[in-house]
């Protein structure tokens, strides 16, 4: 006696429908293994579960005997047309992001702001404030730190100034006292050398007062 006739449809308890498909899943999957060792077939197979899961069997490589499929029935190439389709897409969303940024930029400079909503001209212009907060507060801070930086230097200046004047002042006093000890040991001596030494030690008083101006001049 024949076993009798199944009606194929859609079983409705979930635990028998699993079961169902486990125990159908794994015949499916040898039988086409089997196919591909007894009869040398090029098998390619592919099962996707209720929840999405995907089972999968190829004899040979999944992707070479798909393209092989898509040839032979006259269809494109499925990778080289989903890289087009891929760079195309980049492409538009390139283009959407270049004209959002110019018009965003026209808006910032004041312009084609009549397409513009109330809410959105209040939204811009909170963002320029804080756009020019943001410049107001490190335009300050590069002010402060010049000032700074130029009060250090007036510092350096005047200190440097200080030790110019302290160190004229020195040679004018060891001048005035080589004066003095040369016109003592000269006396009313009236030979050339006695002349010229005191000419030259009258001229360097001046000499020095007016180099030691001229270098205290030179840092200001």
């Amino acid at each position: 006696m024949g076993r009798g006739k199944v009606e194929l449809k859609r079983i409705d308890n979930p635990t028998s429908r699993q079961v169902t498909f486990s125990k159908r899943r794994n015949g499916l999957l040898k039988k086409a293994f089997e196919l591909s060792v007894l009869c040398d077939a090029e098998v390619a197979l592919a099962i996707f579960s209720p929840t999405g899961k995907l089972y999968r069997f190829a004899s040979h490589d999944m992707d070479r005997t798909i393209s092989r499929y898509r040839n032979e029935v006259g269809l494109p190439n499925n990778r080289n047309s989903r890289t087009v389709e891929f760079w195309m897409n980049k492409m538009d969303e390139l283009r959407r992001s270049i004209a959002a940024l110019e018009a965003r930029h026209r808006y910032l400079a004041g312009e084609d702001l009549q397409n513009l909503s109330m809410q959105e001209l209040k939204q811009l212009e909170r963002q320029i404030k804080t756009g020019v907060d943001r410049i107001r507060s490190k335009k300050s801070r590069i002010i402060a730190e010049n000032v700074s930086s130029m009060k250090k230097r007036q510092r350096a200046l005047q200190e440097e100034n200080s030790h110019l004047q302290s160190r004229l002042h020195e040679l004018q006093e060891a001048n005035k006292n080589l004066r003095i000890s040369v016109e003592d040991s000269c006396g009313g001596c009236t030979s050339k050398s006695c002349s010229e030494w005191s000419s030259l030690l009258k001229q360097a008083p001046a000499d020095f007062v007016s180099a030691g101006e001229a270098l205290i001049t030179s840092f200001f």
